[in-house]
């Protein structure tokens, strides 16, 4: 017993020698230490930049909205955050549709009184480290559900809480960024004083002036309340972002965030304990900047107009209408549409993004390079280009143009008259020459499998099946068909643009690369990046994007004038058979190259339509490009009646004609802004 009480005195001993050196010889300086104020930054988010059309009509702008939000101040704890989400749920209603079972209990263990009510049905609580007795609570309230259900009220606060917790010292989070009620605000803005932390202030959401048939292309904006995407939040946390911040997803908004999220206002706070003594603002942030596309928003929706028309009247197994127009000089987008038809219920969604992604087999549109290619190998020249069009039989295959199926038509053709009428027989025997090939009726294909190589590498200078560089992300590559030996015979399928897919894009890249007198350009969407100015409108040009000539197509003038006669005769010739006469009425008058491919969906025979063309015939000034997969067998002319429509909107639209004066000599017309590059 004796023992004990030495024991004991030994630990009073202790004690009161600590109490001594703590009160007595630095009592002082911790009682500075517990009144001394730190000194902290408050950012908070300014308004994100807009996106901007060719005319300066906004594409993207900011809708202003009133807001309640939350900064959190410094040592604050579960109870005091659960004490001001109640008050603040008597004056605000917030949606609950997204609260989680997990908030639910999270907020009913923030009541002192509640926590402590759970913790005496749990066998051997006191036992538990400190560290484990929340997973401890959060399992006996999941097994327990009856126990702790909320009513309607408590779960508006249980949301609220969840907002204010989701926030760490001195982060601002948005409690309710839209459909704030006159009388909230009132409410809310009287009782301030009782709830830290709690402001009245703004917010902004994206708006979509001219619709949104654009946002596949634009892109998306993440919510206050999803905040930073999971894949990239160490990379966004690293760059002064708040977990949650709203940044860009995907397209324009997500490849030019650093651009259009501006600088955060940053406000001075001093502190002293858990409480914020003083706030001076220090910098009052900056507005993200502007961007300026290459796209005309009243010819953009007017082109997604016309797609989707085409696409409702194509009808059978049709699984989506595409259109590109580019200026051919400099690689600016003028507008980019596309719809995706389901053909087993007949649904059309808008889907823009499927010029650049959807791959598709095009037909004789390439037939342009096809001739390119033969004039720079050598196998044909501007004064020795003449063959026989005729049925090739290969090995037991007969392979014909669409006017000579069996022979009836043998008629001599140079290489304009063949892109006239579309001639598969000539660009097939274009094919053999090139792999030295000598052909003989019904005799085997014995030709050296790197013909497509040959081939494809004349394709991919003017743009066909290669990316285009255009500065969208997700653009393919298109496809391409084996080239082993017993795949020779898709050779000649191939010269003929029926093997090989294409996207549209890259079919509106080579017409240009022909258009501008061989320079393929990058086409692009972004013109400038820009400021704005003191009415919130386009301000200073701050970067711009110039064209970038990705290669140049080595052919003589002699040889180009062959592949431009041959597409202006498509639409103007005087022979029976060419392809594009119904477009002869189009003014100012465009030089084009249709194209037919026999394709197959789920086992149906289908008929694919393309087209490529471009206007004037003398010195280019706009491209159109289209692709319409998997129509009825019988379809013709549905590519040829679209380009109508859709030239007929850029020259009301987005140029004029009046622009454009005679060429005298020719009778065709001429820029008065000369092209870069002419044929």
């Amino acid at each position: 017993m004796n023992f004990l009480f030495i024991i004991v005195g030994l630990l009073f001993a202790a004690l009161i020698a600590q109490l001594a050196y703590l009160q007595i010889l630095h009592g002082t300086q911790l009682k500075a230490e517990v009144s001394r104020t730190d000194s902290t930054v408050e950012t908070n988010n300014v308004q994100r930049g807009m996106i901007f059309d060719s005319t300066g009509r906004v594409l993207v702008g900011n809708k202003t909205h009133q807001a309640i939000s939350y900064t959190k101040g410094v040592n604050v704890m579960a109870p005091d955050m659960y004490r001001t989400a109640n008050r603040l749920g008597k004056y605000l209603t917030v949606p609950t549709g997204s609260l989680t079972r997990r908030n639910r209990a999270d907020y009913y263990l923030a009541s002192p009184s509640r926590e402590k009510r759970v913790d005496s049905q749990i066998p051997g609580i006191k036992n538990v480290a400190q560290s484990d007795v929340n997973d401890k609570e959060l399992q006996y309230l999941y097994s327990h559900p009856a126990e702790f259900k909320l009513s309607k009220q408590q779960k508006n606060d249980a949301m609220i809480y969840a907002r204010m917790s989701g926030a760490y010292s001195l982060s601002t989070t948005y409690i309710k960024e839209t459909g704030v009620t006159s009388k909230e605000l009132a409410e809310v803005g009287e009782h301030l004083g009782e709830m830290p932390g709690v402001k009245v202030g703004t917010s902004w959401t994206r708006d979509y002036p001219y619709g949104s048939s654009l946002k596949s292309i634009l892109g998306t904006v993440s919510s206050e309340k999803i905040g930073l995407p999971d894949n990239k939040v160490n990379q966004y946390l690293a760059q002064g972002y708040s977990r949650n911040d709203s940044v860009g997803q995907s397209y324009l908004e997500e490849q030019y965030e650093p651009v259009l999220r501006g600088s955060k206002s940053q406000t001075d706070v001093e502190v002293s304990g858990t409480k914020i003594m003083k706030e001076v603002k220090r910098y009052g942030g900056q507005k993200g900047d502007n961007l300026q596309l290459t796209i005309n928003a009243g010819f953009q929706k007017k082109l997604q107009s016309l797609v989707r028309q085409a696409e409702g009247g194509a009808g059978g197994v049709s699984t989506g209408t595409y259109a590109v127009v580019m200026n051919p000089n400099n690689g600016n987008i003028i507008g980019m549409a596309g719809v995706d038809r389901n053909p087993s219920n007949q649904k059309i969604t808008n889907n823009a993004l499927g010029a650049i992604n959807n791959s598709i087999t095009m037909g004789s549109v390439v037939k342009g390079a096809m001739v390119s290619g033969a004039l720079m190998d050598g196998v044909i020249t501007p004064t020795n280009n003449t063959l026989t069009d005729m049925p090739i039989t290969v090995g037991g295959t007969k392979k014909a143009s669409w006017f000579n199926k069996n022979g009836g038509q043998n008629m001599a053709v140079n290489a304009s008259t063949a892109l006239e009428v579309s001639s598969n027989s000539y660009m097939m025997q274009l094919a053999m020459k090139e792999a030295g090939f000598k052909y003989s009726e019904g005799a085997a294909l014995n030709m050296n499998p790197n013909i497509f190589n040959t081939m494809r590498g004349y394709f991919n200078q003017f743009g066909l099946g290669v990316k285009t560089g255009v500065d969208l992300p997700g653009e393919t590559t298109g496809l391409q068909g084996p080239t082993t030996k017993k795949h020779l015979g898709n050779a000649l399928d191939e010269a003929f643009g029926n093997y090989d897919a294409y996207t549209t894009i890259q079919v509106a890249q080579y017409m240009s690369t022909i258009a501008n007198g061989g320079y393929r350009i990058q086409p692009h969407i972004l013109s400038a990046i820009r400021g704005t100015n003191k009415n919130g409108g386009l301000g200073a040009v701050k970067a711009s994007v110039t064209p970038k000539v990705l290669n140049h197509i080595d052919m003589t003038s002699a040889e180009r004038k062959l592949v431009t006669e041959g597409l202006y005769d498509v639409v103007h010739g005087t022979n029976t058979w060419k392809t594009g006469g119904e477009m002869d009425t189009i003014k100012p008058e465009i030089s084009a190259k249709t194209g037919t491919a026999q394709t197959f969906y789920k086992g149906t025979e289908t008929v694919t339509l393309s087209l490529a063309s471009y206007a004037p015939s003398t010195h280019p000034q706009v491209v159109v490009a289209l692709a319409m997969p998997n129509l009825d067998y019988n379809a013709e002319d549905n590519n040829m009646k679209l380009a109508k429509s859709i030239y007929q909107a850029y020259w009301n639209t987005v140029q004029s004609t009046s622009t454009l004066k005679s060429d005298t000599n020719t009778g065709n017309t001429i820029s008065s802004n000369t092209a870069t590059a002419g044929n």
